[in-house]
């Protein structure tokens, strides 16, 4: 009796064992950092359409706005070797892993979805190595945006600066009233998303392509770059005090409750608003960082499958399916405050904001200035992008010249290389 009760809890066991394995195998292990209100309500809409796929959604947050802590956590799991099913990535890193042979190939998926015609070209520079699929872009940020308190700027009788002495002009009356002219979180990737901007707006497309993507020692030594950390500077004096590590989305409530009037920050940042019930033209007002107009400052959202043996592909290739789906695309970014990585997506539900961005970047993409963030790794290596951030932070926090802060901006970027 007690050996048939062995074997039939051994049995039991065999079973529990054989059927937690079968359920492995429609799962798919996300790593992502999205974990604000707006961003896990449109990272929903994934879930959801992977369910629908058949599998299930094994969630791996790793809190962070900027994806360090992910990024490092990825890397200790790759040397355990157990890397998530999928994880979400930035800038270069694709590249990397793809460079390393750690990735997934899904050209067969790319063809069937027609990625090669759908998705814009500067996206596909983040996604594919030498030639194939590897990442798959689930959206298309700008970070050249301020988002404005509508009563605000009512009450101030104020209209969206062109210029950016207008925006100085602006500020002072705004803290004069007795609001804070600028929300803000003390936070390098922060720091550096504004960076973006007042080097567009000092220097134009070109100037931005010469001295952050091709690194180019005289426009980095350049007085152009004397006066974006100028406009930095100028932005510093606009913040409160109490900015140091403050949370992006907690800057964004800032402007939600009326404390603040703006904030400089990349369109997830929309997200927030939506989240909070507040709609764009009623009560907030999106616009271009002044001097930025017509030009798009673009961050892309990309998913990449590691590699991990043919009983995983199958969930890994639905995963991917899923990310492409035009009707995903268009409700997550309606959500998430960005605009699809597809093309073929109608701007059909998108609030006025939504529908400006998307027309932005037709317009850049025509005129060739639609450029990589490198506050979000679109523009450099990653060694020259921790480099300059170093020295656009310690700038921004201290009473460093911009003369000197742009000599010392030359040196980290030619120790860098």
């Amino acid at each position: 009796m007690f050996k048939k009760r062995i074997a039939a809890v051994a049995a039991g066991l065999f079973a529990c064992h054989a059927l937690s394995a079968i359920a492995a195998d429609k799962q798919v292990e996300v790593m992502h950092w999205w974990t604000s209100g707006g961003e896990a309500k449109a990272l929903g809409v994934l879930k959801d359409n992977l369910k629908q796929r058949g599998y299930s959604w094994k969630d791996s947050p790793i809190a962070g706005g900027g994806g360090e802590a992910a990024r490092t956590v990825l890397r200790a799991r790759i040397a355990s070797n157990n890397p998530p099913d999928a994880v979400q990535m930035l800038g270069f890193s694709v590249l990397d892993y793809a460079e390393q042979d750690l990735l997934t190939n899904l050209d067969s998926i790319a063809k069937k979805g027609d990625w090669d015609k759908q998705v814009p070209a500067p996206l596909q520079r983040f996604s594919k190595a030498d030639g194939h699929w590897y990442g798959v872009p689930i959206d298309v940020h700008s970070d050249n945006w301020i988002w404005a308190n509508k009563k605000i700027f009512d009450e101030l009788k104020l209209t969206p600066p062109q210029t950016f002495e207008e925006l100085v002009a602006d500020a002072d009356k705004i803290r004069k009233a007795g609001y804070i002219p600028l929300a803000h979180g003390g936070q390098a990737w922060q720091e550096a998303t504004i960076f973006d901007s007042a080097v567009m707006s000092a220097g134009g497309p070109k100037f931005y392509n010469e001295a952050l993507i091709k690194l180019d020692p005289k426009a980095l030594g350049s007085k152009t770059m004397e006066k974006a950390f100028d406009q930095l500077r100028a932005l510093r004096g606009m913040v409160d005090p109490n900015f140091p590590g403050r949370d992006w989305n907690l800057a964004t409530s800032m402007v939600i409750n009326g404390k603040a009037a703006m904030q400089i920050m990349g369109d997830w940042a929309k997200g927030e608003f939506a989240s909070a019930g507040k709609k764009p033209g009623v009560d907030f007002l999106c616009m271009r960082y002044p001097g930025t107009q017509g030009n798009f400052i673009f961050v892309t959202d990309q998913f990449a499958t590691f590699k991990a043996g043919n009983e995983r592909q199958a969930g890994q290739y639905a995963f991917a399916e899923a990310v492409m789906d035009p009707k995903v695309q268009a409700q997550f970014n309606q959500i998430k405050g960005s605009v699809p990585a597809r093309l073929d997506v109608p701007a059909d539900g998108f609030d006025e904001c939504g529908q400006k961005s998307m027309a932005d970047m037709r317009t850049a993409l025509k005129n060739g200035t639609m450029v990589g963030s490198f506050a979000h790794g679109q523009a450099m290596p990653e060694a020259s992008k921790t480099a300059v951030y170093d020295v656009v932070t310690h700038f921004f926090n201290s009473n460093q010249s911009s003369g000197d802060a742009v000599k010392s901006l030359v040196t980290a970027v030619q120790n860098s290389k």
